[in-house]
């Protein structure tokens, strides 16, 4: 065999691990004899099992148990968790202190998570270049060379686990909810010291936007042309259309921006999603039931969140939402890159988000739980920073989570 006919030959790429991301994962890319792409597979490799593992626990220790799932976003998984119990609880509206309190949690968890992929894992790439040397392109090459925005990765994301430590009592696998409510109020102290350090956050927050546009301005032909294709969206709006990363109605829409469904409560997700399994990857593969397999998928996390919201309640996030919006040119986002810019307006809406509540005195509220007659049943829906997450609930006459406990980044 001639080396022309060797290189010609079927090839078999393996990209093993992937980095860049949070978990471990692996690619294997397949070539055809003209060098052509026909086949690519993205694997997640870890088997987690946390659809077990609750069997037979008691529905209040679900919450706790599930957010041992991430080490990144646990909060995510803790607040979905236990708003899937509310409902197993028979508890359909909280007491204004309760869900201020998971909320401020929650948008100090995103802001903070937003941070960790934003700096550490994008910006390596985005400041020192995709060709610069792989030993120093990294968090700490960042911090060499832009200390700035070094100063940023680390107290940005700082902020937001000092916020998810002062709701939850640590900064991982808090300890806040239980069904129906929550354990403690936020604490004067806690607020205060908080509260002290709010607006730079925000401001550098804004900082790390402006920063970022300059970047897309130097390189627009690579951001609007790297990885860019056409897709649906889903994500979860507030029932007057505006962002809400914390509790809303399931909204998808096509890649020209119409409706495929909107309004959709957490208990009726089924008639609208279905998901199945491969046998190369333990990731789940969801797609919208009312098309078929090959056209159903579509796109979640921070570009979602924007495409589908109709507008953001905070003033500053708002404006740079309609900016955003702008390089739509009248329709969608739908470049890959833009990922980044839409998950720095989400950490700026969650800045904001933190800061008016930390001037609510209902934090400070002692009315934290709501009692109500037990259902078999709870299903419930956050965007966590990546995307959709859904958890899904069954449990027994005494209060056993069985058959099976569903999460998943839709």
């Amino acid at each position: 065999m001639t080396d022309i006919e060797a290189v010609r030959a079927p090839r078999k790429i393996v990209i093993d691990p992937v980095t860049r991301v949070e978990g471990h994962g692996k690619v294997t890319i397949r070539l055809n004899e003209a060098g052509e792409v026909e086949q690519a597979r993205f694997h997640i490799v870890e088997f987690r099992g946390f659809e077990r593992f609750i069997q037979g626990r008691m529905y209040w220790e679900v919450p706790v148990i599930v957010q041992r799932l991430c080490g990144i976003c646990p909060v995510s998984h803790h607040l979905c968790a236990a708003k899937a119990m509310d409902v197993v609880a028979g508890v359909d509206k909280l007491t204004p202190t309760a869900e201020k309190i998971r909320r401020l949690m929650h948008y100090g968890q995103v802001l903070q998570s937003n941070a960790l992929n934003f700096f550490h894992l994008a910006s390596p790439d985005l400041l020192l270049g995709f060709e610069a040397p792989v030993a120093r392109r990294n968090i700490i090459g960042v911090i060499e060379s832009f200390p700035e925005v070094g100063k940023w990765a680390i107290f940005i994301r700082k902020f937001g686990q000092q916020v998810i430590a002062a709701t939850g009592g640590r900064r991982i696998h808090p300890r806040l909810c239980i069904p129906g409510g929550v354990n403690q109020n936020l604490s004067v102290e806690n607020r205060d010291a908080l509260r002290k350090d709010v607006d730079q956050i925000v401001k550098w927050c804004c900082e790390a936007l402006e920063l970022h546009k300059s970047f897309v301005r130097s390189h627009e032909k690579l951001h609007e042309s790297f990885a860019s294709f056409p897709s649906s969206y889903m994500s979860i709006v507030g029932a007057d259309g505006g962002m809400d990363l914390y509790d809303g109605l399931l909204r998808a829409i096509d890649a020209g921006g119409k409706p495929i469904f909107a309004g959709v409560r957490p208990a009726d997700y089924r008639d609208y999603l279905i998901e199945e399994v491969r046998s190369w990857s333990y990731m789940k593969f969801p797609h919208i039931r009312s098309l078929d397999r090959e056209n159903g998928w579509y796109r979640v996390g921070p570009l979602a969140q924007l495409n589908c919201c109709d507008f953001i309640g905070t003033p500053i996030a708002e404006a740079a939402r309609k900016d955003f919006m702008a390089l739509g040119r009248g329709g969608l986002v739908h470049a890959t890159l833009a990922y980044h810019w839409a998950r720095l307006i989400c950490m700026i809406h969650c800045a904001e988000t933190v800061r008016d509540l930390l001037f609510d005195d209902d934090l400070q509220g002692t009315d934290l739980v709501v009692t109500g007659e037990r259902r078999p049943e709870g299903i419930a829906i956050v965007e966590a920073p990546r995307g959709t997450l859904l958890h899904h609930y069954e449990v027994d006459d005494l209060g056993r989570a069985r058959r099976h406990a569903v999460d998943r980044h839709a």
